[in-house]
């Protein structure tokens, strides 16, 4: 059902914790798949393309080197996650404005970007699937009490970018349905990337399976949302959280 063989896949953010999971678990099944960031090696050849998604000019030339070298696009998964170096560092109280909308616009706005770029060519090819990473936060408030008694912060732009993924996933849905184009979402939960032991305790206390996700746990939802065993599924959000957002 998940057979990707043959497909040419772009994962903006590749090099990141889950843009690896997604790249490696994609090309195991059989696709090609294209590694995007904006750090690493720029090897098309080797399945690496630099990229700043920030940028409209650069998200276009990168998907023209893609389109020479392989003729179409069949699936992309909007994964980077830019962000400013105060990020997650201030209380919403306490937040700049300033930057709360540069991480908007980073964020929120590069994807949308990436959007417009790339299903406008698979609207031409009169196929293809796309996957926005959202997050359990943009479908739920945070729990506060998992962050008591240690140094994180939930950034408070993280809600709105997350949230507005969600429903802007649904219009693209809708406005590229009648040319066969595919737009989902999926939502991890927490994953696991080494977080003080005290978030770790009281965050699996509360999730129902008792742990942490890793990036495995949400690779194979990329692959069905990429595969043509998901050819009648549009406009959905995949909640892969371990039953968090269940209670």
């Amino acid at each position: 059902m998940n057979d990707l063989t043959k497909k040419v896949i772009g994962v903006t953010g590749g090099n990141g914790q889950l843009g690896k999971e997604f790249v490696g678990y994609l090309r195991n099944q059989g696709a090609t798949v294209i590694s995007i960031d904006i750090n690493g090696e720029d090897d098309l050849d080797n399945g690496s393309l630099l990229m700043d998604i920030t940028d409209v000019y650069a998200i276009k030339a990168g998907l023209h080197r893609i389109l020479e070298k392989y003729g179409r696009i069949d699936g992309w998964v909007n994964n980077a996650y830019p962000r400013t170096e105060d990020w997650g560092k201030k209380e919403f109280s306490e937040e700049s404005m300033e930057s709360f909308e540069k991480n908007i616009n980073w964020h929120l706005v590069g994807y949308v970007k990436c959007c417009q770029i790339v299903l406008n060519r698979m609207k031409e090819q009169k196929s293809g699937s796309l996957i926005n990473i959202s997050s359990i936060y943009g479908v739920a408030g945070p729990d506060f009490t998992i962050y008591e008694g240690t140094p994180i912060v939930n950034p408070s732009g993280y809600a709105a970018i997350k949230g507005g993924l969600v429903n802007f996933t649904r219009y693209l849905a809708a406005y590229y349905g009648p040319y066969n184009v595919r737009v989902n979402c999926i939502s991890p939960g927490g994953i696991f990337n080494h977080q003080p032991e005290r978030f770790i305790q009281q965050y699996e206390h509360k999730v129902p399976l008792k742990r942490l996700g890793t990036p495995h746990d949400i690779s194979p939802a990329a692959g069905f949302l990429l595969s043509d065993g998901a050819a009648y599924i549009t406009g959905h959000n995949l909640i892969v959280d371990g039953g968090w957002t269940a209670i």
